[in-house]
């Protein structure tokens, strides 16, 4: 089917609708197809739209094709990003686009350069969130910025967190933008430290508290005590708020080296004193960490000898 055929069987409007629900990439591939998708693509009344709706903070109004472009400030952006051969409301959508890619720029440097070892200090976080708040970021120049696989979980966690906290966008369309971005499964770890509670006239220690979530569970608000504690920052009686990327957890008694466990064993046979269900303390070999042999029969009465460590009066076996 041509052009000319579809102008005679679609009506006007209806193809006008159907190009005006489009988002930016897909609005630009149809134009491309030929002059008369160029010319209608191109619609001051459509690219007048998708302004509205990606910079609300502008105070534009939906259906002002008519309406005076307002003026462009390139005071954020580099000369070399202006395209001064764009006009009307494609040109500024373009322009306004160059200039939140830059700002987005500044804001992911920024924090960059504020984690050091993983992690950020909440008060360095939540500056970036008031620089993006005050630089009139949209939800949309978030999910293209900062929701990347390819940049630190930290930085897809203050975008998440100020679509959440500053622009109130509903938790279902933050999370299929996670989904999409396919960051909804990055974790992150926060800690933070609260002062000591006073008890019979002295101050007890101060007070830790870890939590581990992934960016779908604080979307949902499933861990809405992390999302309050990053938002209120150390304040009150919570004195220090640190944000970094979860480590692998692992038990250092599950981390003991074969190597240690047969010099242990082999220590133990060469105890010819050895009595029945006796705890013998040994040194592991090359680690520095204390452990016993524990010695029993099983059913067939085979003595077992297992290496273990004894806390608090239970004996568990490695």
């Amino acid at each position: 089917m041509n052009n000319r055929s579809i102008q005679n069987s679609v009506p006007g409007d209806i193809i006008f609708k159907i190009a005006s629900l489009l988002q930016e990439l897909d609005l630009c591939a149809l134009g491309s197809c030929s002059r008369f998708w160029r010319e209608l693509c191109g619609s001051d009344h459509i690219w007048s739209g998708l302004c509205v709706d990606r910079w609300p903070a502008l105070g534009l109004i939906k259906d002002q094709s008519f309406a005076a472009v307002p003026e462009f400030n390139p005071h954020h952006l580099q000369q070399q990003h202006l395209d001064s051969n764009l006009k009307g409301w494609r040109g500024f959508y373009v322009n306004k686009h160059h200039e939140m890619a830059s700002k987005a720029d500044a804001v992911i440097a920024f924090l960059e350069q504020c984690i050091s070892s993983e992690s950020i200090e909440v008060n360095h976080y939540l500056v970036a969130m008031q620089n993006m708040n005050s630089m009139q970021f949209g939800f949309r120049d978030v999910v293209l910025f900062f929701f990347k696989e390819n940049l630190h979980v930290l930085l897809n966690l203050a975008g998440m967190h100020y679509c959440i906290a500053w622009l109130r966008v509903p938790a279902d369309r933050v999370m299929e933008a996670l989904y999409r971005s396919k960051i909804s499964d990055r974790q992150i770890h926060v800690q933070w430290w609260k002062l000591g509670r006073w008890s019979y006239g002295f101050r007890l220690r101060d007070e830790s508290i870890s939590r581990r979530a992934s960016l779908r569970d604080l979307a949902m608000t499933k861990e809405q005590g992390v999302l309050d504690v990053l938002y209120r920052g150390a304040i009150h009686e919570v004195i220090r708020v640190q944000i970094s990327a979860p480590k692998p957890v692992s038990s250092h008694w599950s981390c003991l080296s074969q190597t240690a466990e047969t010099s242990a064993l082999s220590y133990l046979r060469n105890l010819k004193s050895l009595s029945l269900l006796q705890l013998v303390p040994v040194r592991l070999f090359g680690t520095g960490q204390a452990a016993h042999i524990h010695e029993e029969k099983n059913r067939e009465g085979v003595i077992l000898l297992k290496l273990g460590k004894f806390t608090t009066g239970n004996w568990e076996g490695l």
